[in-house]
């Protein structure tokens, strides 16, 4: 649907794009010709997935090892990339959630989550955005967020509290820096099932229907979310700043998401404990 170099000359920068959504991302502004920088935790697990795009795609892509919830790695790593020559785009993807009772969170468990959630990509976004603004560079940042932005979520708090905070963010960032030629933009995606998303958020016990209940009878694919993300960070999209896209099939317009863990035992909830502690 789009034209082969839409997002040609551009350098871009996935956080947690080793896997998932970020790596499916990756992959499709690799195809529109960007050039591509994955970052995570798990270096064996980015130079893996950079491999398997070279091989399939050509290409440039770079894995870099960087811990987001380290605000002095973060700017190490920019300092690399830049020393190379400036981004163009930087993907806030990365997250962590789980489900849980909030009042048996630990302040280490809720801390768990917001670190790379909320102070990871807000890291990421300041050391990228003040070089732009620096060099008089223009950038787009895209923030991968939730649709618990507009409905809450009950038994996901931590992770629903940092995701309406990029939302202000990408809000409150349009107006400061959009006219310093930066633009801010988010998606909120409905369920796209991922390996890693679907361990945490939809052990055993949960409601299995829920894909045959959104609206449109389906989870998301991949390649939907890949190719809205291209074209908000694209030069196509150049007027759009400061706003969130929902791509959710309309399941947000009938429910959180969360309803049926109301009705789960107190001993579901210590069987999911348990599960989450051994993990």
């Amino acid at each position: 649907m789009f034209e082969k170099d839409l997002l040609k000359g551009k350098r871009i920068l996935v956080t947690g794009g080793g896997s998932g959504l970020g790596a499916a991302m990756g992959r499709r502004f690799v195809e529109l010709g960007a050039e591509l920088i994955v970052c995570g935790r798990r270096l064996e697990l980015l130079e893996a997935t950079a491999m398997r795009i070279r091989d399939d795609l050509g290409g440039t892509v770079t894995a870099i090892r960087c811990d987001i919830r380290d605000g002095a790695a973060v700017d190490a790593m920019m300092e690399s990339i830049w020393r190379e020559a400036p981004l163009d785009v930087l993907v806030n993807n990365a997250a962590a959630t789980f489900i849980a009772q909030t009042a048996h969170l630990s302040f280490r468990a809720a801390d768990a989550i917001l670190a790379p959630t909320l102070h990871g990509a807000m890291y990421c976004t300041l050391s990228a955005g003040s070089r732009w603004i620096e060099g008089g560079h223009k950038g787009v940042v895209l923030s991968i967020l939730s649709t618990s932005t507009i409905t809450g979520r009950a038994f996901t708090v931590p992770s629903a509290m940092a995701k309406s905070a990029l939302l202000a963010m990408t809000r409150s960032l349009a107006v400061e820096w959009g006219p310093k030629g930066v633009r801010t933009v988010a998606i909120a995606p409905g369920a796209f099932p991922t390996e890693g998303a679907s361990g945490q958020l939809r052990p055993e016990g949960r409601d299995e229907g829920w894909a045959s209940r959104n609206p449109l009878g389906r989870a998301g694919e991949h390649g939907e979310l890949a190719n809205l993300a291209s074209f908000l960070i694209s030069d196509s999209a150049g007027y759009i700043n400061g706003e969130m896209v929902v791509q959710d099939g309309g399941a947000h317009l009938r429910s959180s998401g969360a309803e049926d863990l109301l009705a789960w035992t107190d001993a579901q909830w210590e069987k999911q404990r348990l599960a989450r502690s051994k993990a």
